[in-house]
């Protein structure tokens, strides 16, 4: 057995540096809430560093497109040989045009495997009454395999009301669908409903079929303060109308948005197409949006009441699972009838600040996409990066048997740190030490992942990756693991701590984490795979089981482009790696600018 001992863990453990809060324009010794007791964001000061302005913060292989801001993924599919990948976009600057409500159009580009991206001219536009305030997030279905049609959420007036449009294709035989046309009957679904709140309204679901042959979506909603996933249906996808009794609906949280409802198997990996019948046995899954977090609920659908009945009601939102527990916000998926799968992203904002954006004229990406399917106890969805992303591996490196003791580090050399595919797999040598598990921790992880960060020292774990580590780790992301026993199971938290991921001032750095369960006893390897593209990390935990995205921003990415990675244990046991493997990434070829113009051919 190899031992790791090229250097002893020594992380940074010194107090803070101040806080700056811009709620309150005062400094504080905490992160947040500041000393004044406001919600606003709180971020270290730190001496003089360079611009922001730098493309080596651009990601690499993530999509997003050449300038400006763009936000939601919208109406994803594979039609005719090529994946679309519509988006929200601000074609006039690197800010949200959702401030002013103004100018919100419909980014399109197009991929045969989804990594590599043309970029296209918008789809869709504000210029017709229904949606001349901004055309904003929806869904596409494929009618009977052959019509592809979009439905979106159109701003009627500066007060935000809204109402549900839909677009076709201008001409079907065009591989890239470049140009849509809106129906003559928009707004197709009005907002004229008891009790809603008009500005609270919006994001048509992919379409799916009824045992009575009707088509179905769903709206999310606010509906006497409560969130509501309001049910419509049509014969012919153009005329709707409103199912008395909603899809679902909580009063744990009082609007849904970027709802996402589809089909899975237990234990199976295959996608399922919402438009053809469901096998029996299967479970449903409702994605919701809100509080700046994509929550999801297992359940069945009960055809005969057209309802959605969850395997398990939890009236405090704090404890409904996760997508991801990162900045991974209004997911949305497709059936991928090319490879038989359910692909899944969504939008991962910057964390710097409003201005950081406007000078560096970009501002948002997506994650990569990600299979995604239903475990085989039924309770927990699986996400793993698109096989196609394996194709920009390059330069690998491979150890076996290394070995971490208490404040072992191993440095990982040989690849670029910046750009990476990291996949490494955990093995405690005894499960004797791990610690009591406290239930009360699920209500905040991110709590626990501060207080029980990389620096402190544990039973079994923490261990995992220190990754964009300056020289002197004054610099360092920590995406480690820690074990805790509970009565009758093991509960695994996983954290990615950005708190010292820059030096920079103006960044929102926390430390994300969640839990999950797991049969230590009987599975004893815990894996990690994590993707990093420059200000982009993105990190599976067990397979998959959980999922955190993060956006850094460190300033040696920009003084030198180096950076260092390492494999770390900082527990009382001993942790074994069996495998280590790690590749550089490619760049990919993602709405790439030639001569001012996007490439589109």
């Amino acid at each position: 057995m190899a031992m790791a001992m090229e250097g002893s863990l020594d992380l940074p453990v010194s107090s803070p540096p101040p806080y700056f809060c811009r709620a309150c324009d005062s400094f504080s010794i905490q992160a947040w809430p500041c000393s004044n007791g406001e919600r606003g964001f709180s971020y270290p000061q730190s001496p003089k560093v360079p611009s922001i302005v730098s493309e080596r913060y651009r990601t690499a292989y993530h999509f997003q497109p050449p300038r400006n801001w763009m936000n939601d993924p919208c109406g994803p599919m594979y039609y005719n040989g090529v994946y679309h990948e519509f988006y929200q976009y601000n074609p006039d600057g690197a800010f949200d045009p959702n401030d002013s409500l103004m100018n919100m159009v419909w980014g399109h580009s197009v991929s045969t495997d989804l990594i590599n991206w043309i970029g296209l001219e918008p789809a869709i536009k504000p210029d017709i009454p229904s949606d001349i305030c901004g055309c904003w997030t929806g869904s596409a279905t494929i009618l009977f395999g052959v019509q592809p049609v979009i439905i979106y959420t159109g701003l009627i007036d500066r007060k935000a009301n809204q109402v549900q449009n839909i677009a076709l294709p201008k001409n079907r035989s065009d591989p890239y669908l470049r140009e849509w046309a809106k129906v003559g009957s928009n707004p197709v679904i009005q907002h004229v409903i008891p009790g809603l709140n008009s500005s609270h309204f919006r994001d048509p679901t992919t379409g799916w079929i009824g045992p009575d042959g009707l088509w179905r979506i769903a709206v999310g909603a606010e509906v006497n303060g409560i969130g509501t996933a309001l049910l419509y249906k049509s014969e012919d996808f153009m005329s709707w109308t409103r199912i008395e009794r909603p899809l679902y609906s909580n009063n744990a949280l009082n609007m849904w948005e970027c709802l996402d409802f589809f089909a899975v198997v237990p234990g199976s990996n295959n996608g399922l197409d919402m438009s053809s019948e469901i096998p029996s046995g299967a479970k449903h899954v409702l994605k919701v949006s809100i509080n700046s977090c994509d929550m999801y609920i297992v359940g069945v659908y009960d055809l005969k009441r057209d309802e959605f009945v969850p395997d398990t009601v939890q009236d405090d939102n704090r404890l409904w699972t996760r997508i991801d527990y990162g900045t991974f916000y209004a997911s949305k998926s497709f059936f991928d009838s090319k490879h038989g799968r359910r692909v899944i992203w969504a939008w991962s904002n910057e964390t710097d600040s409003y201005s950081d954006d406007i000078a560096k004229g970009w501002a948002g990406i997506h994650s990569i996409p990600r299979t995604i399917w239903l475990d085989g106890d039924g309770k927990q969805l699986i996400q793993w990066p698109v096989e196609e992303i394996e194709s920009l591996r390059i330069n690998e490196i491979n150890h076996q048997g290394l070995e971490l003791k208490k404040g072992d580090l191993f440095e990982i050399k040989g690849i670029d740190t910046l750009q990476a595919d990291v996949e490494i797999d955990f093995e405690p040598t005894s499960i004797d030490d791990a610690e009591t598990f406290d239930p009360s921790w699920l209500f905040d992880p991110r709590k626990q992942c501060r207080e029980a960060d990389a620096s402190v020292h544990g039973g079994i774990g923490p261990f995992g990756l220190v990754i964009l580590a300056s020289d002197n780790m004054e610099e360092h992301t920590a995406v480690h693991f820690r074990v805790y026993k509970s009565e009758q199971k093991y509960i695994i938290l996983m954290c990615s701590d950005l708190r010292r991921s820059s030096l920079r001032p103006g960044l929102y750095t926390p430390a994300y984490g969640g839990f999950f369960e797991f049969d230590l006893e009987n599975e004893k390897r815990i894996s990690l795979r994590t993707l990093i593209d420059r200000s982009a990390v993105e990190s599976f935990g067990s397979g998959g089981r959980i999922c955190i995205t993060a956006r850094v921003y460190p300033v040696a990415l920009v003084d030198d482009g180096a950076a260092h990675m390492y494999a770390f244990n900082n527990g009382s046991t001993t942790v074994r790696v069996p495998q280590l493997r790690a590749w550089s990434m490619k760049r990919a070829q993602v709405n790439v600018m030639k001569g001012g113009s996007v490439i589109d051919a």
